[in-house]
């Protein structure tokens, strides 16, 4: 196995492309890993950062017509955008996902789905089996279990994958706030998503545009 270390092993948005897997109903209905809710809000703060990026995203659903359609907030990030139905459980055995990935040209693959301990496992084993370099968004995933959960990302990870949360991965296609054609709309996301980071920045902007008392 490879060890990632070094600069070129990080995240580059020309680089990269997103695959969103089942994210759904009825996955969403036995997730006890996380808090439901924060799996939506990371899932979306993820897909409005790879779009803020010009990162491709692909969207895929499991039998949609009895598991659900994806999300909602997830969809009107990509209007329009077609959803990649499937029948089978491996996402990177269904021929159209991985054609669509291929015709990117790009080969960090980054991958976030329910349930972590099957439908993000199985992919992200397969694909790291035939070169690619994966990552794992781990808090925009999620399990039947804390357990299930756990055991996939030590599954994952032995089988030589990259571990990231959701604004990890924005941050390292960031890279540099100098880098200022991209700043504004990952702040935006920023503010959206990422919680109290989102609050105490939009504060900073209030004090900073908050007049001085005049003196008595």
């Amino acid at each position: 196995m490879t060890s990632r270390n070094g600069l070129s092993s990080l995240l580059r948005p020309e680089d990269s492309i997103l695959v969103l897997i089942d994210h759904q109903p009825y996955q969403l209905a036995n997730l006890n890993s996380h808090e439901p809710q924060m799996v939506i809000n990371n899932t979306v703060g993820l897909a409005k950062a790879a779009k803020a990026f010009g990162v491709p995203t692909i969207l895929t659903s499991v039998i949609a017509e009895r598991g659900g359609l994806l999300f909602p907030q997830l969809t009107e990030v990509f209007p329009g955008q077609e959803v990649i139905d499937r029948t089978f459980i491996n996402t990177w055995q269904d021929k159209t996902v991985v054609d669509a990935v291929k015709a990117t040209g790009r080969k960090q693959l980054i991958i976030a789905g329910l349930w972590t301990e099957v439908c993000v496992a199985m992919p992200t084993i397969q694909a790291l089996g035939e070169g690619w370099d994966v990552t794992v968004v781990t808090d925009a995933s999620g399990g039947v279990s804390v357990e299930a959960h756990q055991v996939a990302i030590q599954r994952m990870i032995a089988a030589g994958a990259n571990m990231l949360t959701w604004l990890a991965v924005a941050s390292e296609w960031q890279r540099d706030w100098a880098r200022t054609e991209k700043a504004a709309e990952l702040t935006k996301v920023i503010t959206q998503h990422a919680g109290g980071s989102g609050i105490a920045y939009l504060w900073e902007q209030q004090l900073l545009n908050t007049p001085v008392p005049a003196s008595a």
